[in-house]
């Protein structure tokens, strides 16, 4: 298993609030990665931390061989294009199309100029996610599922090596999130891309993520397998695992 992100000792404060506390983490290369915890624990902060959004008060992060941490501003901005990033209300652009939601990456990122060339990349994506035929729709026509489908698309149509799924499943009912879920397994099987993802829905963490790591007041207190979190003896662990599959039965 090679590692394609690193982080060392990776700490954030805001003001008084120091969110990320010495985060060491690796994640595996073409495998799915799920970050689970709290809310307010610092999971976003994390994701946003090793994009090189925001910069950390102490610590390094690595990007298969480059230090992302120790990059200037133009060869940051040239790294992130190998990340995507699935935001967690879709964030699109409710003034365009889904055609030209898809298309501006492909225009303001990659400069791309040829339209035949940018319309084929966008029917092909709509096709894989199985939505064909809805580039002349607009957001609010579509369903909540839809939206979020959508905004995978968008993050998947720069190609990048890692895609970061931020709360996948929120506000979707449980048909729905299964359709996301699925949709994140498919992305990682298919299209052979390192998938990391922020999520509340603790059963399909273990279900699909090759990969768990359990953060709580800025602390990794646990990580591995989904079999090696599930037996921590932390008792933090023990009781978000406990309640979440519990509800699950209700």
């Amino acid at each position: 298993m090679s590692v394609i992100i690193r982080t060392e000792d990776l700490s954030k404060s805001f003001g008084s609030n120091h969110v990320l506390k010495s985060v060491t983490l690796e994640i595996p290369e073409k495998q799915i990665s799920a970050v689970i915890g709290q809310s307010g624990t610092g999971k976003s902060v994390l994701f946003k931390t090793i994009m090189g959004m925001i910069r950390p008060d102490r610590g390094r992060v690595w990007f298969k061989d480059t230090e992302i941490t120790a990059l200037k501003q133009d060869a940051l901005i040239a790294i992130r294009r190998c990340f995507g990033y699935s935001f967690q209300n879709a964030a699109l652009f409710d003034s365009m199309t889904v055609g030209e939601n898809l298309a501006f990456p492909l225009k303001e990122a990659l400069r791309l100029k040829d339209r035949k060339e940018i319309r084929r990349r966008v029917t092909e994506m709509l096709e894989w996610i199985e939505l064909p035929g809805t580039e002349t729709k607009r957001p609010d026509e579509l369903s909540g599922g839809m939206r979020k489908r959508i905004g995978v698309a968008r993050a998947l149509i720069m190609q990048p090596e890692v895609l970061f799924f931020d709360e996948p499943t929120t506000g979707l009912d449980p048909v729905l999130s299964e359709t996301i879920n699925n949709l994140v397994v498919r992305v990682n099987r298919e299209l052979h891309i390192t998938c990391v993802m922020i999520t509340h829905d603790i059963p399909a963490a273990f279900r699909i993520a090759d990969k768990i790591a359990f953060l709580d007041q800025g602390y990794v207190i646990a990580g591995g397998s989904p079999k090696e979190v599930a037996a921590s003896d932390h008792d933090m662990v023990k009781d978000f695992i406990r309640i979440s599959f519990s509800e699950l039965q209700v």
